[in-house]
């Protein structure tokens, strides 16, 4: 296997992570009772509330910004974030329990890769920080 950057390793398992998210949501679309369910304004015998809609809103934040931190900040503070963002984001995919099999499947493949983020970002030997870029 080729060596690759850890700001590009990071950044790119950050995204794998948020493609498998994305795609676990939309792929429930096609499911009826899943459609059903959201018309009634509950999923999971939970409602559906503005506020619930925000917190899923800012967790899903988290990846997503740990794409663009991936790139820009220096290893010190790359690990730094990266430390904060996993059990954040760990977290936020256990709130929703997978419904059938292959919401596990994406859960399962979600939790590996954020133990690949946290090996990575743990393992990152301080000789091969990346130099400040003008």
């Amino acid at each position: 296997m080729r060596k690759i950057d850890p700001h590009t390793l990071l950044s790119a398992l950050w995204l794998f992570i948020l493609l498998n998210v994305i795609f676990r949501d939309f792929h429930q679309l096609g499911m009826a009772w899943y459609l059903e369910s959201l018309l009634t304004g509950y999923q999971n015998g939970v409602e559906i509330t503005d506020e619930i809609m925000l917190m899923a809103g800012i967790l899903v934040q988290v990846p997503i910004g740990m794409v663009l931190l991936s790139h820009v900040l220096a290893r010190k503070w790359l690990r730094r974030a990266t430390f904060l963002a996993v059990p954040i984001t760990a977290a936020g995919m256990m709130l929703a329990p997978p419904t059938d099999m292959d919401d596990v499947l994406h859960l399962v493949i979600e939790l590996l890769a954020i133990l690949v983020i946290l090996s990575v970002a743990w393992r990152w030997p301080d000789d091969q920080a990346t130099p400040a870029r003008a």
